[in-house]
């Protein structure tokens, strides 16, 4: 048997024989749906007079559109969209995690922390950002609305085949660089297109030594370097994490689980479609001056001059992005100052998030100057923060302590920014307008938002 990636053994296994020569039809194992992308869906399917195929490999989430700080959506278009969600739901007999219920959160942090996205397994969601679960060896893949109908009735993805690319992180990074700086490093590398028609497998000891939640807010990012999405192998950590969540196997069927998933790694003389590599020795914490994840520099360098480019294109867009964020070549991105910090999204929500922002911010004030929104991924994340006293420390620094939603990550719900304001956010996108008409984002990790909000500029803990 020739030697396999762990991306093509995964694929192989989830391929549903068919007629040679035609596109490869993926089975799906969990398919996970949201208000924002769904209802077109539910609707071609009552056109056709088809059913959900799989409702118990189906769950729900209300994310996008609910706001933060009350249970009330008052938002007209918000609240349609929530309530044809749960009429599909009652309908279909699919789970449904409601606004403000003990298990709701964002879908991309709800599904692993109940155990559902497990090694091997392909998982399908209505958002880009479902590459998140590839951090669990899952094959992950963003969809279409016209996808979601086919998976909903069909239980079913008809894909082409994308290429392997490998990613090797050498080196050792020093201990203050995060997930997010390993991804945002990759991505100012390789441009925000460059993994466009592969899937990433991220390998090498930095990302061994990642917590599960640092995996997630790599893999998160993935689509973001232009990906389908990206995947690293199980391994301890991965089954320490999975332990008695209440989806995961138990007893024998645990046993059987892990033995099988300890198999899913690359073949050491297997070969990938490319492979790129990124030194991450000597790294610092990174953090975007433009209007995509690419355009990311080090904390300490300053906004670089679109000169500097070597393609016309790149020399075009730089300077788009400039004018959009109102920057100036040469200035030292430490000398930004930021009006809001953003805490919060399917990137970097988490309980480690939330713990790694609270050590900063522990006996600090934010500056006066600055609004901080702290939003828990999930309701779970949210109660065992409190367990912890995690809320009395964000409050005492003078931050909001919030419900759980996508919130500021975009602009579908009530906490938009106005224009012009310019925000530190440790969630995934930095598009022209994606937290308001007119927002200026730079993403962070949590640990320097929360530095950032002390300081009133863009800062490291080191900083402090």
């Amino acid at each position: 048997m020739s030697a396999t990636t762990l991306i093509d053994k995964v694929w192989d296994a989830s391929v549903v024989p068919g007629e040679p020569g035609t596109t490869d039809l993926l089975y799906v194992d969990l398919h996970l749906v949201h208000e924002a992308s769904s209802p077109q869906a539910f609707d071609g399917l009552r056109l056709r007079g088809r059913a959900v195929r799989r409702p118990e490999l189906t769950l729900a989430v209300e994310d996008h559109n609910v706001p933060t700080d009350t249970l009330v959506i008052a938002d007209p278009m918000g609240r349609a969209q929530v309530e044809q969600l749960r009429r599909n739901c009652a309908e279909h007999g699919i789970e449904l995690l409601r606004h403000g219920a003990a298990g709701q959160g964002i879908v991309h942090v709800v599904a692993p922390e109940l155990g559902l996205v497990q090694p091997g397994m392909t998982v399908i969601c209505g958002d880009s950002h479902t590459s998140t679960h590839g951090a669990f060896a899952a094959l992950a893949f963003g969809v279409g609305t016209s996808d979601v109908e086919h998976v909903l009735a069909t239980q079913t993805l008809p894909m082409p085949r994308p290429r392997t690319m490998a990613v090797e992180f050498v080196g050792s990074p020093p201990p203050e660089v995060t997930g997010k700086d390993l991804i945002l490093a990759l991505i100012a590398q390789i441009g925000a297109n460059g993994a466009h028609g592969h899937i990433i497998e991220y390998r090498g000891r930095a990302v061994e030594h990642l917590s599960m939640e640092g995996r997630m807010t790599m893999c998160n990012m993935s689509v973001e370097a232009g990906a389908k999405a990206g995947v690293i192998a199980p391994d301890e950590t991965t089954f320490a994490y999975l332990r008695e969540r209440p989806f995961a196997p138990r007893g024998a069927a645990w046993l059987n689980a892990t033995s099988y998933w300890r198999t899913l790694r690359t073949d050491d003389d297997a070969t990938f479609d490319r492979t790129v590599t990124v030194d991450v020795s000597g790294l610092t914490p990174y953090v975007t001056w433009g209007t995509h994840p690419g355009q990311a520099v080090p904390l300490g360098a300053a906004v670089p001059d679109p000169a500097s480019c070597p393609e016309a294109t790149g020399r075009a867009a730089a300077q788009r992005a400039l004018e959009y964020m109102a920057l100036t070549p040469g200035t030292p991105m430490r000398s930004i100052e930021i009006d809001t910090v953003f805490l919060g999204s399917c990137t970097n929500a988490r309980l480690d998030d939330l713990r790694a922002a609270a050590a900063v911010l522990d006996g600090r004030r934010i500056a006066g100057s600055v609004r901080m929104l702290v939003v828990p991924g999930s309701m779970s994340v949210r109660r065992q923060a409190e367990s912890e006293g995690l809320h009395e420390v964000f409050q005492r620094a003078g931050a909001e302590w919030r419900l759980s939603g996508c919130s500021m990550c975009l602009g579908m719900n009530a906490d938009r920014r106005p224009r012009g304001e310019r925000v530190a956010s440790t969630s995934n996108r930095n598009y022209e307008g994606r937290q308001g008409p007119g927002v200026r984002t730079h993403l962070v990790s949590p640990a320097v938002a929360a530095a950032t909000a002390v300081t009133g500029r863009l800062s490291a803990p080191a900083d402090l």
